[in-house]
């Protein structure tokens, strides 16, 4: 009997420590409705192969899945999602997929209680996330083709052979490769979808009111169990004063912050309110254009990138956002970035020296220094302010740095048109092929390219010295994107980095992570550790409101 009731205490001890502690204990409230306001005016589109902006993915996210997933919060790992089971042929161009059997769509006009999702459904999303007329990502699935072989088995090909991160990251749970319901789109139209998004996820679409907000609500069918969470409500408050006061009253669970570390001090303040960034979110890169002087120097482009303090940028921004990155594509933990050591190895850190950018502007012909002009987005965070902080710092070696301020759209479209000798340019790209491809390949060249995109820097057109022989690392890109060894083909990236790093095609300064504040009673479910996703921290089945 003893022995027993020790057992059973034991049993109580173990079972209270493994709660998540969160200062409020495990026990729900009554309400189980997260409130989450974004800086938006409004959505644009709910169709997930058409939404782009931060409230748009953050809001398709929980109602759609992908073949395969994301880990939550932690997502270097991809696990399944929609498919059980997948495997490869040896040559890697074929793969083949076993879907879960009952799995259902949400409901829509003329299915009341949704049907179940098969390889036919599958089959139409990906071709529709190929077609550019339907999609944003189309891009991403050029010379794929995809068949159903059996009810719950889908075979997609590769005209050539991917590795299997390049491959699985085109049909994870983001972008292109969210599966959208069929009969939904055929019945209704694309045009009603975009406001009505009909998937397979842990929350369906309940309500849309233009200005004001989206509901979802519980799918009490989903395949991981029925979620917590009764609702989400998804604000539109473009109003930071508005955000922050829903927050403080309670009236707001979550909300899109200001990534400044004024802004995130001050929200830390408020009661009962949690901070942490999280990311990779975006890197911030600042490009040359090879073929205009006096850029076309390398002595030049290296001494304006040591007149630079990455570790002072990252500070005027915030170290709690911000932190100095090296990597030549990407940053650290994305598969095939450069870590700073690998970077300081390949001597390929220039950095915060000043005399160091004296002398080189001198040997360049430029004794006195030189003026130029950049064209640079109002959007404070991610261009104007950290900009301000490099124009400040260049000027110690002798650089006047005139800042041209204009609105984001008609940045975005000068940029295009080559009308900036420097462009500071932030994002963040699926993987390091990708952000290697659109911004150093020459065929991504702005104007001239083949395929025009965003290679600032001309990069892959001239030498290091703006001349008429080439330096290019396309077969560096070409040869890793086909490398089916993820150890070789990490190996092809860093490589391209280090030469394009070397030539200075571009300066790599920040990488500016989120905050979203929230409630300390709101549990996600899963770590906040880091997220592909750069929107807001993920709505899972597993989110939970505590009380309180």
């Amino acid at each position: 009997m003893f022995r027993k009731s020790l057992f059973a205490l034991f049993a109580v001890f173990l079972a209270f420590v493994l709660i998540p502690t969160t200062g409020f204990g495990s026990q729900l409230a009554k309400k189980q409705v997260l409130k989450i306001a974004f800086d938006a005016g409004d959505a644009k589109s709910l169709d997930p192969h058409r939404a782009t902006t931060t409230v748009d993915r953050s809001t398709v996210d929980p109602v759609f899945n992908g073949l395969v997933r994301y880990s939550p919060g932690n997502q270097v790992r991809i696990e399944p999602d929609l498919a059980e089971s997948w495997e490869v042929s040896n040559d890697l161009k074929r793969w083949t997929f076993h879907l879960r059997k009952g799995v259902f769509f949400h409901p829509f006009p003329g299915f009341s209680s949704g049907y179940e999702m098969t390889s036919d459904d599958v089959v139409y999303s990906l071709q529709r996330a190929a077609n550019p007329e339907y999609s944003s990502y189309a891009g991403e699935y050029a010379g794929i083709s995809v068949k159903a072989l059996a009810r719950y088995t889908v075979q997609i090909t590769t005209e050539k052979a991917l590795s299997k991160p390049l491959f699985l990251a085109k049909f994870a749970n983001y972008a292109g490769g969210f599966i959208v319901c069929k009969k939904a789109i055929e019945k209704q139209g694309s045009d009603w979808f975009k406001t009505h998004p009909i998937g397979t996820g842990p929350f369906k679409f309940e309500s849309y009111e233009p200005q004001q907000k989206t509901v979802l609500v519980r799918n009490d069918k989903y395949f991981r169990g029925k979620p917590i969470l009764e609702r989400v409500v998804i604000r539109y408050m473009p109003n930071v004063t508005s955000r922050e006061f829903g927050l403080r009253t309670g009236e707001l669970d979550i909300i899109e912050g200001l990534n400044e570390a004024k802004w995130v001090k001050k929200i830390a303040t408020f009661p009962k309110v949690k901070v942490q960034t999280f990311g990779p979110c975006e890197v911030q890169f600042l490009h040359f254009n090879m073929t205009k002087k006096p850029f076309d120097d390398l002595r030049v482009r290296k001494a304006f990138a040591y007149a630079v303090s990455r570790s002072q940028v990252a500070a005027f921004m915030g170290e709690s956002l911000a932190e100095p990155i090296y990597s030549g594509a990407l940053a650290p933990p994305a598969p095939g970035a450069l870590t700073k050591a690998e970077a300081q190895k390949a001597g390929v850190i220039y950095d915060d020296n000043v005399e160091k950018a004296k002398a080189l502007l001198k040997q360049a012909g430029f004794p006195k220094g030189f003026r130029t002009q950049a064209i640079i987005s109002e959007l404070a965070t991610s261009y104007r302010k950290p900009m301000v902080a490099i124009q400040a710092q260049v000027k110690r070696a002798g650089i006047n740095l005139d800042l041209k301020v204009v609105d984001h759209s008609s940045f975005h479209t000068l940029i295009r048109k080559d009308a900036s000798p420097l462009v500071y340019y932030a994002c963040w790209r699926p993987n390091v092929d990708v952000f290697l491809t659109r911004f150093f390949h020459s065929d991504s060249t702005v104007v001239t390219g083949k395929k025009p995109d965003t290679n600032f820097s001309h990069y892959g057109t001239v030498d290091a010295n703006g001349n008429g022989k080439i330096d290019s690392i396309d077969k560096l890109i070409e040869s890793a994107r086909w490398e089916l060894d993820a150890q070789k083909q990490a190996t092809l990236w860093k490589k391209a980095q280090i030469q394009l790093l070397k030539d200075v095609a571009a300066i790599p300064i920040i990488r500016l992570k989120y905050a979203f504040p929230m409630k300390s009673y709101v549990d996600l479910g899963h770590p906040l550790i880091f997220s592909w996703q750069t929107y807001s921290p993920q709505v899972t089945e597993k989110t939970r409101i505590l009380a309180h």
